[in-house]
Protein backbone atom coordinates (compact mmCIF):
# COMPACT_ATOMS: atom_id res chain seq x y z
CA UNK A 1 0.00 0.00 0.00
CA UNK A 2 2.52 2.47 0.92
CA UNK A 3 4.51 2.25 -2.25
CA UNK A 4 2.73 3.31 -4.92
CA UNK A 5 2.12 6.69 -1.99
CA UNK A 6 5.83 6.95 -1.71
CA UNK A 7 6.16 7.47 -5.90
CA UNK A 8 4.60 11.13 -4.98
CA UNK A 9 7.35 11.92 -2.14
CA UNK A 10 10.81 10.23 -2.84
CA UNK A 11 12.83 9.41 -5.97
CA UNK A 12 13.62 5.96 -4.13
CA UNK A 13 10.76 4.38 -3.83
CA UNK A 14 11.89 1.21 -5.03
CA UNK A 15 14.31 1.08 -1.48
CA UNK A 16 10.32 1.43 0.49
CA UNK A 17 9.37 -1.90 -2.09
CA UNK A 18 12.82 -3.76 -1.39
CA UNK A 19 12.29 -3.42 2.44
CA UNK A 20 8.38 -4.10 2.48
CA UNK A 21 9.55 -7.20 -0.11
CA UNK A 22 12.56 -8.39 2.49
CA UNK A 23 11.01 -7.81 5.55
CA UNK A 24 9.76 -11.69 5.73
CA UNK A 25 13.39 -13.12 5.52
CA UNK A 26 13.52 -11.20 9.04
CA UNK A 27 9.96 -12.34 9.91
CA UNK A 28 10.67 -16.27 9.06
CA UNK A 29 14.32 -16.35 10.82
CA UNK A 30 12.66 -14.79 14.13
CA UNK A 31 8.86 -17.43 13.81
CA UNK A 32 12.12 -20.04 13.61
CA UNK A 33 14.72 -18.64 15.49
CA UNK A 34 13.46 -16.19 17.68
CA UNK A 35 16.75 -14.24 16.70
CA UNK A 36 18.12 -12.56 13.59
CA UNK A 37 21.19 -14.10 12.96
CA UNK A 38 23.42 -12.31 10.69
CA UNK A 39 23.35 -14.73 7.56
CA UNK A 40 19.56 -13.17 7.62
CA UNK A 41 20.37 -9.63 8.15
CA UNK A 42 22.63 -9.99 4.85
CA UNK A 43 19.91 -11.99 3.00
CA UNK A 44 17.70 -9.09 3.66
CA UNK A 45 20.23 -6.48 2.68
CA UNK A 46 20.47 -8.97 -1.17
CA UNK A 47 17.21 -8.83 -1.32
CA UNK A 48 16.59 -5.25 -1.18
CA UNK A 49 19.53 -4.35 -3.47
CA UNK A 50 18.27 -7.02 -5.46
CA UNK A 51 14.70 -5.26 -6.18
CA UNK A 52 16.07 -1.71 -6.44
CA UNK A 53 17.82 -3.58 -9.23
CA UNK A 54 15.15 -4.71 -10.92
CA UNK A 55 12.32 -2.33 -9.81
CA UNK A 56 14.60 0.29 -11.55
CA UNK A 57 14.11 -1.56 -14.74
CA UNK A 58 10.20 -1.49 -14.29
CA UNK A 59 10.44 2.25 -13.68
CA UNK A 60 12.22 2.35 -17.10
CA UNK A 61 9.27 1.19 -18.73
CA UNK A 62 6.89 4.12 -18.00
CA UNK A 63 10.12 7.06 -16.97
CA UNK A 64 8.50 9.33 -19.95
CA UNK A 65 4.87 9.10 -18.79
CA UNK A 66 6.16 9.31 -15.16
CA UNK A 67 7.82 12.64 -15.83
CA UNK A 68 5.10 14.23 -16.97
CA UNK A 69 3.03 13.63 -14.14
CA UNK A 70 5.12 13.94 -11.58
CA UNK A 71 5.80 10.78 -10.37
CA UNK A 72 9.37 9.54 -8.51
CA UNK A 73 11.34 6.75 -8.89
CA UNK A 74 15.04 5.37 -9.12
CA UNK A 75 14.94 5.45 -13.07
CA UNK A 76 14.08 9.18 -13.13
CA UNK A 77 17.27 10.21 -10.02
CA UNK A 78 19.39 7.84 -12.22
CA UNK A 79 18.86 9.56 -15.62
CA UNK A 80 21.45 8.36 -18.17
CA UNK A 81 23.51 6.32 -15.47
CA UNK A 82 20.84 4.25 -14.68
CA UNK A 83 21.49 1.18 -16.69
CA UNK A 84 25.17 1.53 -14.38
CA UNK A 85 23.57 1.65 -11.37
CA UNK A 86 21.30 -1.41 -12.54
CA UNK A 87 24.59 -2.78 -13.09
CA UNK A 88 25.83 -2.34 -9.84
CA UNK A 89 23.16 -3.37 -7.85
CA UNK A 90 23.29 -6.49 -9.68
CA UNK A 91 27.03 -7.03 -8.67
CA UNK A 92 26.31 -6.16 -4.86
CA UNK A 93 23.24 -8.58 -5.02
CA UNK A 94 25.51 -11.27 -6.17
CA UNK A 95 28.06 -10.75 -4.59
CA UNK A 96 26.09 -10.42 -1.14
CA UNK A 97 24.31 -13.49 -2.20
CA UNK A 98 27.85 -15.68 -2.49
CA UNK A 99 28.44 -14.19 1.16
CA UNK A 100 25.18 -15.88 2.09
CA UNK A 101 26.23 -19.01 0.97
CA UNK A 102 29.12 -18.61 2.67
CA UNK A 103 27.64 -17.95 5.96
CA UNK A 104 25.16 -20.50 5.59
CA UNK A 105 27.58 -23.48 4.21
CA UNK A 106 25.91 -23.85 1.04
CA UNK A 107 27.15 -26.35 -1.56
CA UNK A 108 28.65 -26.47 -5.11
CA UNK A 109 24.77 -26.28 -6.34
CA UNK A 110 24.26 -23.14 -4.94
CA UNK A 111 27.32 -21.21 -6.27
CA UNK A 112 26.73 -23.24 -10.18
CA UNK A 113 22.99 -20.96 -9.36
CA UNK A 114 24.81 -17.89 -8.83
CA UNK A 115 26.79 -18.37 -12.02
CA UNK A 116 23.25 -19.33 -13.70
CA UNK A 117 21.79 -15.74 -12.11
CA UNK A 118 25.10 -13.89 -13.50
CA UNK A 119 24.41 -14.69 -16.97
CA UNK A 120 20.81 -13.83 -15.95
CA UNK A 121 21.76 -10.23 -15.17
CA UNK A 122 24.19 -9.86 -18.15
CA UNK A 123 21.53 -11.09 -20.31
CA UNK A 124 19.10 -8.13 -18.63
CA UNK A 125 21.61 -5.68 -19.52
CA UNK A 126 21.64 -6.60 -22.60
CA UNK A 127 17.96 -6.39 -23.01
CA UNK A 128 17.84 -2.84 -21.44
CA UNK A 129 21.00 -1.69 -23.35
CA UNK A 130 18.49 1.11 -25.85
CA UNK A 131 15.75 1.87 -22.78
CA UNK A 132 12.97 -0.14 -25.18
CA UNK A 133 10.04 0.15 -23.05
CA UNK A 134 8.97 -3.69 -24.44
CA UNK A 135 12.48 -5.12 -23.39
CA UNK A 136 13.16 -3.09 -20.37
CA UNK A 137 9.80 -4.98 -19.06
CA UNK A 138 11.24 -8.45 -20.73
CA UNK A 139 14.56 -7.50 -18.53
CA UNK A 140 11.94 -7.03 -15.21
CA UNK A 141 10.07 -9.75 -15.77
CA UNK A 142 13.32 -12.48 -16.12
CA UNK A 143 14.03 -11.33 -12.65
CA UNK A 144 11.77 -14.01 -11.88
CA UNK A 145 14.27 -16.83 -13.15
CA UNK A 146 16.41 -15.16 -11.60
CA UNK A 147 15.03 -16.11 -8.20
CA UNK A 148 13.65 -19.52 -9.38
CA UNK A 149 17.49 -20.34 -10.52
CA UNK A 150 19.07 -19.83 -7.02
CA UNK A 151 16.17 -21.22 -5.44
CA UNK A 152 16.60 -24.41 -7.28
CA UNK A 153 20.44 -23.97 -6.17
CA UNK A 154 19.74 -23.72 -2.55
CA UNK A 155 17.12 -26.76 -2.56
CA UNK A 156 19.55 -28.77 -4.41
CA UNK A 157 22.29 -28.36 -1.62
CA UNK A 158 19.77 -29.99 0.47
CA UNK A 159 18.88 -33.36 -1.19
Amino acid sequence: VIYPFMKRYTNLPQLVLGVAFSWGILMAFTAQTETIPQPALLLFAANIIWTIGYDTQYAMVDRKFDIKVGIKSTAILFGDMDKCFIALFQVMFIISMWFVGQQFELGWSYYLSLLSACGLLAYQQYLIKDRLPDLCLKAFLNNNWVGAVIFVGVILNYI
